[in-house]
């Protein structure tokens, strides 16, 4: 049987995370008489390497959001004639007839729709947003299951697609990226970061509030402590360094681009407490990481975060930047601790992966 895998995200965050460990699992637990076409960039090719005899690589240079996509990726399907294949992510040959299952990690372009995240001018960000809506309309549509990585995300499914949508989705959560529980920490950065910190993991879109979070966090009367904001260098850091600098913060906060394992290991276990600010996510992946290692977390008073950490964790209201702090300084005067011991036990990559596969096995069979 010959299942098609998009990964052409394999080294991007998010979804990248996802497909590296998905994909590294899936060479340990697929059974002999699956044959998986593995689809990724062709410029990441010789970076990407399967042990497993039955995963093949197919190399193409579509990449995502692309015309080519839409044509040249949809004509190299057609030509592998598969069984199944597995969208990883929203955006696919939009008219690709047939099986395919989908994951939808989250809804966020649809439900966060500013035209802030725009770095071009507004036609072109509607332009886009409008074949976002497509495209993602199709494969809500025509995916034989959908799956999400929360309840959350599927009940927002529902309340957009209708309820035949229920039907056809899957919950399946995901789990601590294995690279971070094998690495070792970077002790170095002791001699660098000698101020006690708060941390935030993640990039600079404007869904993730770091806005808001970095003018709460200049109203913390306290030159000892210090905010490291990690993530990717790209035009949004940039204009997030704007405004550390317009607000005179230069000394408070710290960024820390592309950090490596070991890096973020030293973060998690070292932190005062893991920040997210963030308006919108589909599960929250810096969250459970910073679980893992103990580091306590405060975050937004979101659905998602209450069904991935339930009460455990110090919880504000993202769009008020005086209860932001007012939580910041609550954790600081009463060294707030949680229970984290079911992080491990309810979220697993390899328990991911072993869900999706039944859901292969079980629609080969149909």
């Amino acid at each position: 049987m010959k299942i098609g895998i998009d990964a052409r995200l394999y080294f991007q965050t998010g979804v990248g995370t996802y497909l590296r460990n998905f994909l590294s699992n899936l060479q340990r637990v697929s059974p002999p008489n699956f044959l998986f076409y593995i689809y990724i960039l062709k410029k990441d090719s010789d970076r990407i390497i399967f042990t497993n005899k039955n995963f093949i690589k197919r190399e193409t240079t579509a990449y995502w959001h692309t015309f080519k996509e839409q044509w040249d990726f949809l004509k190299l399907l057609y030509r592998d004639n598969l069984d199944l294949i597995h969208f990883t992510y929203f955006s696919y040959p939009a008219f690709y007839q047939k099986k395919f299952i989908a994951t939808v990690h989250d809804l966020t372009p649809l439900l966060f729709k500013t035209g802030k995240a725009a770095t071009n001018n507004l036609l072109l960000y509607q332009i886009k947003y409008l074949g976002y809506k497509f495209v993602l309309s199709r494969q809500i549509k025509n995916a034989v299951i959908l799956i999400t990585p929360s309840l959350t995300v599927k009940k927002q499914l529902k309340k957009i697609f209708g309820e035949k949508i229920n039907g056809k989705t899957e919950v399946i959560y995901e789990g601590v990226d294995e690279n971070l529980i094998k690495t070792k920490e970077n002790k170095s950065l002791r001699l660098r970061f000698k101020k006690s910190f708060f941390l935030y993991v993640g990039n600079f879109y404007p869904h993730k509030n770091v806005k808001r979070l970095l003018m709460a966090f200049s109203g913390i009367n306290d030159d000892n402590k210090q905010l490291i904001l990690t993530g990717p260098r790209d035009y949004f850091s940039e204009k997030t360094e704007e405004l550390v600098n317009k607000l005179k913060l230069g000394k408070k906060i710290i960024f820390y681009y592309h950090p490596s394992f070991a890096d973020l290991v030293f973060f998690y276990k070292n932190a005062q407490a893991l920040i997210h600010p963030s308006f919108s996510e589909g599960f929250g992946l810096p969250l459970i990481e910073a679980a893992f290692f103990g580091c306590p977390i405060i975050a937004s008073d979101i659905p998602v975060f209450k069904e991935v950490l339930a009460n455990q964790f110090l919880s504000f209201n993202p769009y008020d930047v005086e209860d932001i702090r007012k939580k910041i300084n609550l954790f600081l005067s009463r060294k707030i601790k949680f229970d984290y011991n079911f992080v491990l036990k309810k979220y697993s990559f390899l328990e991911m992966t072993k869900e999706t596969l039944k859901i292969y096995q079980q629609q080969l069979k149909k």
